[in-house]
């Protein structure tokens, strides 16, 4: 329906409100409006505009203004013109925003930085699957009042140091570095519209997938939404706290719809050129996000945005990642585009996402970033569900199980994800079935901010065993997190067994996009009350850390280096890896039984993980015959053998 349009008028130049000390440059992209102005206001306050400047609109479609004089921290909004009607409408590239998002804001960003922002960099990432991922809500890190943050619920949470709990365990960002992940990945930080930014002192809350102004940092989360300053340089000042202590931040971003539809700034600037469309016209908004709508990414100008928009977050808030939710709405192009000209800015850039979408849609399926599709963009990651449901259980059926919590028959399943589900040569079925060819590709987890937690998800389907029991389960499950090829992932607080219980306890919430704060925060006491649970992730993540044999990344080295081991006891499931940097070999078993078994050590080797405890300390040494506990982990090690130095006399008269 716009191919013509993509031909005739498409643009590659800059766009937005180009900020200089003595002008500002206004550039909107609106090929088949009648007329567009900028309006200008002191704040985001003011209901008229003090400037109305007409725009001039180019052979590219481009319509522009330059404004003299220094702008910086002035308000402004296009009304652009269709049909002989006016529409009021943010600039989809303004860069920061008023209350609400209501206004754009002139700003010069770089005023915004804080101190010794220039003298930081990205976190090195040689390899996807050097990472470990952390999925945190800014405001459930620091609202509950288990935590005495200063900042509750804002991006200043962030900086805070030397915070405890009430039995004095760290908590905070001296919490997130303790526990070792490389990569905090952060659920939607740009500017989201369904939390009143006016009223940031009523309780309210929502996940923010529901974007409004893509470039703008979330105002709720900033100490002053009416500033549109103070937003980017808290953000800023976030990013930075992380840098410092050598972690890499990931932003969740939402390019597959927006938040509103026909009244969204797209539409009013565009109408119906950012959108699918269906219908004999063209006439209906398609909606494969199951949100009213689904952004067009195979349009030149849509991909234009997209593009740019990552490219302004990666620049100039250096952000390490970007994680894409309901990826399959974005066409296989665009994804590809995105990771070359991210690797541009920064070639550790870490790239991954949701492989499905919400509901159909008229992108064609060959075209869609899919986990199928996967080998059609070989620089972006995909989060495993066959790996989620393998180990706990189908992750929309309450009561359904998994190998950890009592499925029986499943041990194929698991050998094909711990390997990456890559093809391997002792699983014919993964050279038919597998979808992609690197585990660099694959997200491997159990738990995220959507559904059950994993704590709550094996009170259902174990809420007859005891705690004890579970927390067994609960940490096998992490240990085939850590020790599968692949990118380990895991939600805040599943390291002291998150919980989302509603009033009462026993019923759990698997969808708490907008519920209060009770049940979305972080109860930092809970890592004291579960600190064994905490200690043994730790331990695992320090593990994974030190042996690159967990780390590998192509199908080549894992079928010659992972050896699975046949004839085990009934659900034991075992591997050998080779080619360690430090150990000769890496043995692991998985007993998911809740009866011990016996097994066989060829050789002496120490135990560096067991079911109660993990990390890179031997905890003893076995040989010959010894028994794994009932569901639980055991993790052996035979490290490399130095060859003694040859002594040789000193040589005599």
């Amino acid at each position: 329906m716009f191919t013509h349009i993509d031909e005739k008028y498409g643009y590659d130049g800059e766009l937005g409100a180009i900020y200089a000390k003595d002008k500002t440059e206004f550039k909107v992209w609106a090929p088949e409006a009648e007329a567009a102005r900028v309006q200008l206001y002191k704040t985001c306050r003011d209901e008229d505009p003090y400037r109305r400047l007409p725009m001039e609109k180019g052979a590219d479609g481009v319509w522009r203004k330059t404004a003299f004089g220094d702008l910086d921290g002035i308000y402004y909004t296009y009304v652009v013109t269709y049909d002989g009607i006016e529409q009021e409408a943010v600039d989809i590239y303004a860069r920061s925003a008023g209350v609400n998002g209501a206004m754009g804001m002139i700003i010069d960003t770089k005023a915004c930085d804080p101190a010794g922002w220039d003298k930081q960099d990205y976190v090195k990432l040689e390899k996807y699957t050097d990472a470990c991922i952390y999925e945190l809500h800014v405001r459930d890190f620091s609202i509950d009042k288990s935590g005495n943050f200063c900042y509750k619920g804002r991006f200043l949470a962030f900086i805070e140091k030397g915070l405890v709990n009430a039995a004095g365990d760290s908590i905070g960002i001296d919490h997130i570095k303790e526990l070792g992940v490389t990569h905090v990945h952060l659920m939607p930080c740009f500017d989201y519209c369904t939390v009143d930014e006016s009223d940031v002192h009523r309780p309210q809350f929502n996940w923010g997938y529901d974007p409004q102004n893509y470039n703008v940092p979330e105002g709720s989360y900033s100490t002053d939404p009416f500033n549109g300053r103070t937003r980017v340089a808290e953000f800023k000042r976030l990013v930075y706290a992380l840098h410092r202590e050598g972690i890499g931040v990931v932003m969740d971003v939402v390019y597959n719809h927006t938040a509103a539809t026909a009244d969204s700034s797209f539409n009013k600037i565009y109408p119906k050129y950012y959108y699918r469309l269906w219908g004999d016209k063209g006439e209906y908004f398609s909606n494969g996000s199951g949100c009213g709508n689904e952004l067009a990414t195979e349009r030149k100008m849509v991909r234009k945005f997209i593009v740019d928009s990552l490219c302004y977050w990666a620049s100039e808030y250096k952000m390490d990642g970007f994680r894409f939710d309901l990826m399959g709405l974005y066409d296989t192009e665009t994804l590809n585009l995105i990771s070359g000209r991210l690797k541009e800015i920064n070639p550790n850039v870490l790239l991954y996402g949701e492989g499905w979408t919400g509901g159909d849609s008229p992108l064609e399926w060959g075209r869609r970033a899919m986990k199928l599709n996967a080998r059609s963009t070989p620089d972006i990651a995909f989060f495993s569900d066959d790996f989620r449901d393998t180990v706990k259980g189908n992750n929309f059926e309450n009561r359904d199980k998994g190998y950890v919590n009592g499925a029986t028959g499943n041990e194929e399943y698991v050998k094909e994800i711990m390997c990456g589900r890559i093809p391997h040569p002792q699983i014919p079925n993964l050279t038919k079935f597998s979808w992609t060819d690197t585990p660099a590709q694959t997200v491997n987890y159990v738990e995220a901010h959507d559904n059950l937690t994993l704590w709550d998800k094996l009170y259902y389907t174990n809420s007859t065993d005891s705690i004890e029991k579970r927390i067994r389960m609960d940490k096998m499950a992490a240990a085939m997190v850590f020790l599968a090829q692949g990118i380990p992932f895991i939600q805040a607080g599943q390291e002291f067994l998150r919980s989302k219980p509603f009033p009462g306890g026993t019923v759990f919430d698997h969808n708490s996009y907008k519920s209060p704060d009770a049940i979305n925060s972080l109860k930092w006491n809970r890592k004291s009350e579960f600190k064994g649970v905490f200690e043994y992730y730790k331990g695992l993540i320090g593990f994974r850390k030190a042996h690159s044999a967990f780390r590998m990344c192509d199908k080549d080295s894992i079928g010659e280096m992972m050896r699975y081991i046949d004839k085990l006891p009934q659900r034991v499931v075992g591997f050998v890896l080779y080619g360690d940097n430090e150990f000769e070999e890496i043995v692991v078993f998985f007993n998911p039984n809740d009866y011990p078994v016996t097994l066989h050590a060829f050789g002496s080797y120490g135990v560096y993980i067991d079911g109660d405890n993990a990390g890179n300390v031997p905890l003893r040494t076995v040989e010959g015959d010894y028994e794994l506990d009932g569901l639980s982990t055991i993790v052996l090690g035979r490290p490399r053998q130095v060859p003694e130095e040859v002594y040789e006399a000193p040589a005599t008269d």
